[in-house]
């Protein structure tokens, strides 16, 4: 996931907090705050994958 597109689902995430902020619906609050932690794991995931595959290739080419 490139920095753009975490930006932009973040920025997403937390537009729909704030509209339900501003709406008064707790429920669409908190699916903004679900999404956005969501967001942050699979982004943590991903990076840690490329980072366990880097570490992989370096060891193959001993």
């Amino acid at each position: 996931m490139n920095r753009l597109t975490y930006w932009l689902l973040i920025g997403l995430c937390a537009a729909v907090g704030v509209w339900g902020q501003v709406i008064g619906n707790r429920d669409v609050l908190l699916i903004g705050a679900i999404a956005g932690f969501g967001v942050i794991t699979v982004a943590r995931l991903l990076y840690r994958a490329d980072q366990y595959e880097e570490f992989a290739e370096a060891g193959e080419e001993r």
